[in-house]
């Protein structure tokens, strides 16, 4: 995939992503604004592991294929409610955007804090490129409007995050990694529950962090937090998308299919959860105890998730948060074994990834909760 921006797609007269009308608009003021590249924030960007952000590609024929009749009124409903754009011109800095000491901030918090900013800045980016792909190849104007609609979104929130990582010094060169970064092959229905779950819980982990704050403003070590609520609202209407797409066909969300649904819920978790205890300084500053932020985000998803899923994971089973924290110590080995090297540190690795793949097999096969799912799909933001 190719990022370069004609310059004849700058249409609106625009000036910072937040007023960009389109994803190509967007990047082309972000390949304007790009003054210098940092090394280290593309490299992290760049890494391909089990817990950092990967680029997606799919067959694009089938998504085209798509034939969204049967559900068009709810469809009609959600495309109007996004091209009303109603977070236009909101993802910058403005009077609310508090200074930022990053000299002296706590080394531990700044490199935890620095490595969220990365991450979620390529996770939105990888969003992007899937996104304006769809549009660019597909001809069935129902899908391509919604991907251009949801790849404007992706593209104005990796342009803020960029516009907070430049305080620090540092900015990840999206083009780069647009043509640089290894894609990953996934088969159009294993993008839907990915990228479903990935935005249902992106909304689930920004409106937990924006309500806890907003009580704790004293917490607040950073301003881009005040913006996680219109951020998560996107996300939001990003998985009432890939919902209602799933809803098509009633195929995806049963029969076999449902082994496949609880295997995406259960690495989608267990993935958050590894992660997230790779941050104990982040947490710490947030006022956050990582066991409870995760029990607030599954609970959360799990009710979400309802209106497609047919099953939700029992994340109050005995097994359930002791095996996680097995997994999270087996993931300490294994960074543990990588750091040391040598045929100790291969053998330390090796062990450790066998604790871990052993600790997501007792997780898959925790009996699930089921329901019937609801005759109508669409929901609006609760929390």
């Amino acid at each position: 995939m190719n990022m370069q921006v004609p310059q004849n797609s700058r249409t609106s007269g625009a000036t910072h992503t937040a007023d960009a009308t389109t994803v190509e608009e967007s990047l082309a003021i972000q390949e304007e604004q790009a003054k210098y590249d940092d090394n280290f924030a593309t490299e992290t960007a760049m890494a391909n592991t089990l817990l950092t952000p990967r680029f997606y590609t799919t067959d694009f024929d089938e998504l085209d294929a798509i034939n969204v009749d049967g559900i068009r009124a709810e469809w009609d409903e959600l495309i109007a409610q996004m091209e009303a754009d109603p977070n236009k011109g909101h993802f910058k800095k403005n009077e609310d955007w508090d200074h930022v000491d990053w000299e002296n901030m706590e080394p531990q918090l700044k490199k935890e804090f620095i490595d969220f900013l990365i991450s979620s800045c390529t996770a939105e980016f990888s969003g992007c490129v899937l996104y304006k792909e769809m549009k660019r190849r597909g001809n069935n104007k129902d899908i391509t409007q919604l991907f251009q609609l949801m790849a404007r979104d992706e593209a104005r929130h990796a342009g803020f995050i960029n516009d907070a990582l430049r305080e620090a010094g540092l900015r990840v060169n999206l083009g780069f990694l647009t043509q640089s970064k290894k894609y990953t092959y996934f088969r159009p229905k294993f993008i839907y529950y990915a990228t479903y779950l990935s935005e249902k819980i992106g909304y689930a982990r920004y409106i937990t962090i924006f309500r806890h704050l907003e009580a704790n403003p004293e917490l607040r070590f950073h301003p881009i937090f005040k913006w996680f609520e219109e951020w998560c609202n996107d996300e939001f209407s990003h998985g009432e998308a890939f919902a209602l797409l799933m809803k098509t066909d009633p195929k995806l969300t049963s029969g076999r299919n449902v082994y496949w649904i609880k295997f995406f819920l259960t690495a989608v978790y267990a993935t958050m959860y590894v992660r997230d205890h790779q941050r104990p300084a982040f947490h710490k500053a947030l006022g956050v105890d990582p066991d409870w932020y995760a029990h607030e985000v599954f609970t959360k998803t799990s009710e979400l998730t309802k209106q497609i899923f047919p099953i939700t994971l029992d994340i109050d089973h005995p097994r359930w948060q002791p095996t996680l924290e097995r997994l999270q110590r087996a993931n300490v080995q294994i960074a543990t074994g990588k750091k040391q090297g040598g045929l100790g540190g291969k053998l330390k690795e090796l062990v450790g990834s066998a604790k871990a793949a052993s600790c997501f097999v007792s997780l898959y096969f925790i009996p699930v909760k089921t329901h019937k799912v609801p005759a109508v799909t669409r929901l609006v933001p609760s929390y």
